[in-house]
């Protein structure tokens, strides 16, 4: 029995993390929310409310489970290919397991285990099936990362966008509407843009494997390259979108300020789709050896980048909620990762994806900070205003303190690291000083922009003029609590992890060995698996292109 569950693992273990949040999602839909909900907006713990949220978090747990072997299983250097189907790429879909990608389906599972648990403390009984559309986002995400064609990169967008719009109006409210609709409509225009840049790119390489892609692009040359060259910066804006990269930010802040807490804070990891995007389109297809579509996007990128941190962090300076204030700092922190990704060397690369790590649990862990604040507040909630003393200045300010130091990289925590690494990563690269004064400046006024916010909320008290509200949940303390938890371990075992992010970015630019994986079944590396629109057959990596003959033209 146990041989063949470890045969069943080992042959399915890539599609395992997309079909059980899948599942997941429609067993509870089946089950049904109607004894969840009361006239009022709240709820009440009914028998299916109760087998719902058990259901949820099971499953949740055993994402993890599967979540953690995945990076076991990648952390030895196997790249697993699974053809759903059994149609060979690239032909047929296939889902890629690599360092890169189980890293991402396990930082998914480390925001969304805590985020559901702070969920069932009530906010999961203000809407309607919100623990089936939780799952169905898990879904889109776990499919996302692990898909190794672009198309269905699109399709995965789709899912996760769909089940976020739903998950965003989640508990109702006018701000929350309004800002929804900005949400549904910007991400809407993406995905147009998403099919077009596709569609240019297919008409120039025949396929949107991307391994298979990453061997067609090197080859391209005259008006294909200029084509394949203008798909890839109509992606970058999409995925800039995604990202919430300068100029296309200005919807994060008033969006994630108006989520609800959970929400906002398994909204963390949503940017990191987008940065997972460009690191997979402009990395492995148009990277340092695309040919003469190399590093496309890399006049633009790093400058956008540098630009987005500082813009992310004065826009923190000047909001006047705690949370806008965060949201800003998400912002300001995918700037920083970005420009990581943007210097294209396995080191700033490598820097980038330990820094990703830290900011989005960090991140997750303030917006549910901001809710656990914002309650002993009374009316002034979350606005950076003198009002009455919280109930629990300790607790509260403990968890500040502590969010405030990781997310402005003070020493001993992960921000401190990460950036280090950044800073040292580098050496003797032509925009290092600009990197240094950037990071270095950003770090100074995040903690400038969270001391302040600090002095306002615990220092600034008013006379309370009613009853103060009572303190906090051991249940809803739990899930902040565990994300600290996480961002200590990361400063504990910050070597391995660091080994891991090393191999993970040497891993990205060896892409022969990433072609011949996924293209076994076809010949491997060097041999055409589709035809060019311009009639071009590409020809073996060691043989020059040559011009097709008349006979080559006149074929279908």
């Amino acid at each position: 029995m146990g041989a063949a569950l470890l045969g069943f693992w080992e042959q399915h273990a890539p599609v395992l993390s997309v079909l059980l949040p899948s599942f997941t999602g429609m067993a509870l839909l089946l089950l049904g929310d109607h004894d969840g909900m009361s006239a009022q907006g709240g709820g009440h713990e009914g028998g299916r409310a109760a087998w719902r949220r058990r259901l949820s978090l099971a499953s949740a747990l055993l994402g993890l489970a599967l979540a953690v072997a995945l990076v076991g299983r990648a952390s030895g250097g196997e790249l697993t290919v699974y053809e759903l189907g059994e149609w060979p790429a690239p032909f047929g879909i296939v889902l890629v397991l690599d360092r890169l990608s189980a890293l991402m389906v396990l930082l998914t599972y480390l925001v969304a285990v805590p985020v559901l648990w702070y969920a069932c403390g009530g906010w999961d009984t203000r809407g309607r099936h919100f623990h089936a559309i939780f799952h169905l986002q898990l879904m889109g995400l776990s499919g996302a990362f692990l898909t190794g064609d672009l198309f269905n990169l699109f399709v995965f967008f789709e899912v996760l966008l769909i089940a976020s719009y739903v998950l965003m109006l989640h508990g109702l409210g006018r701000e929350r509407l309004r800002m929804g609709v900005h949400y549904v409509v910007l991400n809407l225009t993406a995905s147009a843009l998403f099919l077009i840049g596709l569609s240019m790119f297919y008409s120039v390489t025949g396929t949107l494997n991307m391994a298979d892609a990453a061997l067609h692009v090197a080859r391209l040359d005259g008006a294909s390259l200029r084509l394949a060259q203008s798909a890839a910066l109509i992606l970058l804006v999409v995925f800039g979108l995604k990202a919430a990269l300068v100029p296309l930010y200005f919807w994060l802040p008033g969006t994630y300020a108006a989520a609800s807490a959970p929400v906002a804070a398994l909204f963390a990891i949503m940017t990191k789709v987008g940065v997972y995007s460009i690191v997979r389109v402009h990395w492995v297809i148009f990277g340092v050896d695309a040919g003469a579509a190399s590093l496309t996007v890399q006049p633009w990128l790093l400058p956008v980048a540098l630009l987005t941190s500082v813009l992310g962090v004065l826009g923190a300076l000047a909001a006047h909620t705690l949370g806008r204030l965060v949201a800003y700092l998400t912002v300001s922190s995918v700037g920083t990762i970005v420009a990581g990704v943007a210097l294209f060397t396995p080191e700033t690369l490598s820097a980038a994806m330990y820094y990703l790590l830290h900011s989005t649990v960090v991140i997750a862990g303030l917006f549910l900070f901001v809710e656990l604040a914002a309650a002993q507040r009374g009316a002034m909630h979350d606005r950076l205003q003198p009002a009455p003393a919280v109930r629990e200045p300790v607790l509260l300010g403990v968890m500040m303190l502590f969010g405030a130091a990781s997310a402005a990289g003070l020493p001993p925590l992960p921000g401190f690291l990460g950036k280090v690494m950044l800073l040292q990563s580098t050496a003797g690269l032509p925009a290092q000083p600009w990197v240094w004064s950037v990071l270095i400046g950003v770090g100074f006024l995040t903690l400038l922009g969270l001391a302040r916010a600090g002095v306002v909320m615990f220092w600034h008290v008013q006379p309370a003029v009613a009853p103060q509200a009572s303190g906090t949940s051991a249940r809803l303390l739990a899930a902040p609590w565990a994300f600290m938890a996480v961002t200590v371990a990361m400063a504990v075992w910050a070597a391995p992890i660091k080994d891991y992010t090393d191999a993970l970015a040497q891993q990205l630019t060896d892409k022969a060995r990433y072609a011949s994986a996924v293209l076994a079944r076809q010949g491997g590396v060097g041999v055409p698996t589709t035809r060019p629109y311009d009639g071009r057959r590409p020809a073996a990596p060691s043989s020059p292109a040559v011009p097709p003959t008349d006979a080559q033209e006149s074929r279908p």
